[in-house]
């Protein structure tokens, strides 16, 4: 059995972009590479940072009823503040404002609630007094500000190889925490790794420690070799041509990661149905994001949407877990997904005429059912020498307010 079997099999996860960048609604770290705050503002913040309604197992009963398979939060973001009791350093959730291990409850949480359970982590730290200004490529354009450097950092690692050694040290010994402190962990998604290359993280040497310290367990491709992780992580779009490994696409519900309300691009409900549709009808997981606030409260827009697609997983889940491409590009005009001898079709807003057509059928359809009640629709079957089609006939009283499957037997 691959490690991956029960990550593609889930299809549907969420992740949590939650540090002291909460306290003032922008961006996770980000504001530091644009010049929006210098090093000593944000380094503020953590000490702002007071989480009183932090309630993780409301969050994993959200996620459940959203139906939601697996969880990932952001251990460390770029900008270097642990949520979790590290050793390694004082800028961290125990030593600062909320004074209080952040990981433990979530994990625990997560786990009573039978979610698998992720960690977010970021190699790059821009906290860090050893971590250089110089990145791999600066082409990137995303070298930080003077104002948002710690003070004394280091050139480059070639200016100052002792500090990046000590640097290194310190980056997989806090990777190692993460696998050593909180019983199994399901997956790790790491991040930041576009600012060197995979030799100067020795990311080879990273991952085989972490494949000792938690056997089984799944890990991304941001490694700096792709070559190291399990999966591939298209970010903010589904590709037109998917990986030819397992992937997943990670996505916001408005435009930022964290917890903006400032930003009211929402995505509505019915597209992020339709996202999942098309993702898992290319082979793909789907990990939506969302910002909880300074509070540890996840915003009443976010906690709606999950509701409303945990509402149509319940109808139509069999269609999503464990599913996974159907018909070819072309066969049918919208998603298509199978499992078994099931094919299922995704019909998005109301069918032309009432009918929605298949071609290409690579076998006789003897039922077709709306996945959701049961109830068999009539269809048209056309076959001659040359090919193989049916119209569906799909009155409106069964149409589904956000997506209508239809279960072909």
């Amino acid at each position: 059995m691959a490690i991956t079997d029960w990550f593609t099999a889930a299809r549907f996860g969420l992740v949590i972009h939650w540090g002291a960048y909460a306290v003032r609604g922008f961006e996770a770290s980000w504001p530091l590479v644009r010049g929006e705050i210098s090093y000593e503002e944000y380094e503020a913040l953590a000490d702002q940072f007071a989480p009183r309604q932090y309630d993780p197992v409301a969050w994993a009963a959200l996620a459940k009823s959203a139906g939601i398979r697996y969880a990932v939060l952001t251990t460390k973001h770029h900008d270097g503040f642990a949520i979790w009791d590290t050793k390694l350093s004082d800028y961290s959730a125990v030593q600062r404002g909320p004074k209080r291990d952040l990981i433990r409850p979530y994990v625990e949480a997560f786990r009573a609630a039978g979610l698998k359970v992720g960690f977010y982590f970021s190699l790059c730290d821009w906290h860090h007094p050893d971590y250089p200004v110089a990145i791999a490529d600066a082409r990137l354009g995303r070298t930080r500000p003077r104002r948002a450097l710690p003070p004394d950092a280091p050139e480059s690692i070639a200016a100052a190889p002792a500090r990046w050694e000590r640097y290194l040290e310190f980056m997989h010994g806090q990777v190692r925490e993460l696998c050593t402190m909180f019983g199994k962990i399901d997956l790790l998604w790491f991040d930041g790794q576009w600012e060197h290359t995979a030799e100067e993280w020795r990311s080879r040497e990273l991952v085989a420690m972490i494949r000792e310290l938690q056997p089984g367990i799944v890990i991304n491709d941001r490694l700096a070799d792709r070559t190291l992780g399990d999966y591939a992580t298209p970010e903010q779009f589904v590709p037109v041509t998917p990986p030819e490994r397992p992937w997943e696409t990670c996505m916001t519900i408005n435009e930022t990661w964290a917890y903006n309300p400032n930003d009211r691009a929402y995505k509505s409900s019915g597209a992020l149905i339709a996202t999942l549709a098309e993702v898992v009808s290319k082979g793909g997981n789907f990990l939506l994001n969302v910002g909880p606030t300074a509070d540890g409260e996840i915003p009443p827009v976010f906690a709606a949407r999950l509701a409303v697609i945990g509402q149509w997983l319940a109808r139509n889940g069999e269609a999503i877990y464990g599913a996974g491409p159907g018909l070819p590009p072309g066969a049918y005009f919208g998603p298509t997904t199978a499992k078994g001898d099931a094919l299922f079709l995704h019909v998005l807003g109301r069918p032309s005429e009432g009918v929605v057509r298949v071609r290409g059928l690579p076998r006789d359809v003897v039922a077709v059912r709306v996945l959701a009640t049961g109830q068999a629709l009539d269809f048209d079957p056309h076959r001659n020498h040359l090919s193989n089609h049916i119209d569906i006939h799909v009155p409106d009283a069964v149409l589904d307010p956000y997506c209508t499957v239809l279960h072909l037997t």
